[in-house]
C-alpha cells in the first residue's frame, strides 16, 4: 500500500486529528462529514494529559487557551440554596484546558484543512473491501476507492454498522441521558459550574466563556428505536424527566425548562458504553467514540486525540502492513484508554445520585474532597 489514501469518516475530534498526523506522514487523507458544517455549540470538554501533549505538538495550544472556558471550580447546590464548594476541577497541569467541544473540533479541522480533503454534507452508504483497497459509495459524491478507511464517526458510527454489525451488538446503555443547550446570556457566576440535584436527575449551569450553557442529566431506561434526530421526542423525554421536581425546586428550573421547550439547538443522547472485541476488520478501523466510548464520563475528547495520534504513528511505522499497524494501535490505545472505561459507575453516583440518601451522602463526601476527581492523565503512546 505504501503511504496511500485514507478515508476518515467524521470531522469531530478524532477525525481531523488523524487527518493532520497522516498528512504529515505522507498519507493522503480525506475526511467526510455528514453535517454541512461544524456545529456552533457544544458542551465543554477537557484537553488533558496526553491530549494536551498532542495539541502542543500540533501548535494549537494558543488557540485552545483563547477558546478556553472560565470555569475553575464546581459546586453542588442544596435544596436550601446553599453551595457545597467550589471544588477545584481536577486539572493538575496548567497546560490542560477546558474548551467547548465545537471550538475544539473547529480548531482541529483548521489545523488539518490545508493538507487534507474535507467533504461536508455527505456520508458513506456502502463499503466493499478486497485485498487491494476499499470501494466506497457516498450519498452524494461519486464512488471512490481508498487504501484504508477509518471510522471516527462517534457513538452511533455508520462505519461500525456497515462493517462490524448493528449498533445493538456493541453499544450498552448505562442508564442515563444527557441534554445540553446554550443559554445565550451572561453567566451569573463566571468561574463556577453549579449543579442542582433531585433523585435520579441533575441540572447543571456552566459559565462556559461568560455565556452560560445548561445540561440536564437524568436516569432512565433504554429506549430501543428512538430516533436520534427527533428533537421533539428528545424534548419530551427531558421535560418529563424533570417534571415534578420536589420542593424546593431550583429557582432557575422553570426558566430553563421554558428554554428547553423553545430550543432549536439541542444536543441529546443516551450515556452509553461501546465494547468491541476488535477495532479493525480488514482495511477498516475504528477510533474515538466509535471504538471505545464511555459517553459523558470517559474523557472521550482527550482519548480521541490520543488514539488518533497513536493510529497515525503505527501506520507510519509499518505503512506496507496495515494489519500490523492496526494491531499495534489497538494494543497501545486499549491500554491507554482502559482506566477511562471503568469509572462510569462512580461518576454517575457522584453526578446523578439515584436517591435522596445518595444525594446526602454525596454532599457530605464532597465537603471532604479537595477537587472533583477526574481520571489520571496518561502520556501519548504510554506502554
Amino acid at each position: 500500500m505504501g503511504r496511500g489514501t485514507v478515508l476518515i469518516c467524521g470531522a469531530g475530534i478524532a477525525g481531523p486529528t488523524l487527518a493532520y498526523w497522516l498528512a504529515r506522514e505522507g498519507f493522503r487523507p480525506t475526511v467526510v462529514e455528514r453535517a454541512r458544517g461544524l456545529r456552533s455549540s457544544g458542551n465543554p470538554v477537557d484537553v488533558r494529559g496526553g491530549a494536551a501533549q498532542v495539541a502542543g505538538r500540533m501548535g494549537i495550544m494558543p488557540r485552545l487557551r483563547d477558546a478556553a472556558t472560565q470555569a475553575t471550580g464546581f459546586a453542588f447546590v442544596t435544596g436550601s440554596g446553599r453551595r457545597i464548594g467550589p471544588l477545584r476541577l481536577g486539572r493538575p497541569n496548567r497546560g490542560e484546558v477546558e474548551v467547548p467541544r465545537a471550538d475544539l473540533s473547529a480548531i482541529l479541522c483548521d489545523a488539518a484543512r490545508d493538507d487534507a480533503e474535507f467533504l461536508f454534507g455527505d456520508s458513506i452508504t456502502a463499503l466493499r473491501q478486497d485485498t487491494g483497497g476499499v470501494d466506497v459509495t457516498f450519498e452524494h459524491a461519486a464512488p471512490r476507492r481508498f487504501d484504508l478507511v477509518a471510522g471516527a464517526d462517534g457513538l452511533h458510527s455508520s462505519v461500525r454498522t456497515l462493517v462490524f454489525g448493528p449498533e445493538t451488538d456493541f453499544v450498552r446503555h448505562l442508564g442515563l441521558y444527557v441534554a445540553t443547550l446554550p443559554l445565550d446570556r451572561p453567566a451569573a457566576d463566571p468561574t463556577t459550574i453549579l449543579m442542582y440535584n433531585a433523585p435520579g436527575r441533575s441540572l447543571t449551569v456552566h459559565p462556559v466563556r461568560g455565556i452560560e450553557g445548561a445540561a440536564f442529566i437524568f436516569r432512565g431506561p433504554a429506549r430501543p428505536g428512538l430516533d436520534r434526530r427527533d428533537v421533539d421526542a428528545h424534548k419530551r423525554i427531558t421535560l418529563d424527566a424533570h417534571a415534578g421536581w420536589p420542593a424546593p425546586a431550583p429557582p432557575v428550573l422553570p426558566e430553563l425548562l421554558d428554554r428547553l421547550r423553545a430550543a432549536d439547538d439541542l444536543y441529546f443522547d443516551s450515556v452509553s458504553q461501546v465494547q468491541l472485541p476488535a477495532w479493525s476488520h480488514g482495511r477498516v478501523t475504528l477510533l474515538g467514540d466509535a471504538a471505545s466510548c464511555v459517553s459523558l464520563f470517559g474523557d472521550g475528547s482527550s482519548q480521541a486525540m490520543i488514539g488518533a495520534t497513536t493510529l497515525a504513528e503505527t501506520l507510519a511505522t509499518t505503512p506496507e502492513d496495515h494489519t500490523a499497524a492496526f494491531r499495534a494501535y489497538e494494543t497501545r490505545h486499549r491500554k491507554a484508554s482502559g482506566p477511562s472505561q471503568r469509572g462510569h459507575t462512580l461518576a454517575s453516583a457522584l453526578l446523578v445520585p439515584a436517591t435522596n440518601t445518595g444525594i446526602t451522602v454525596r454532599n457530605l463526601t464532597a465537603r471532604l474532597l479537595p477537587h472533583v476527581p477526574t481520571p489520571p492523565p496518561r502520556p501519548v503512546g504510554s506502554k
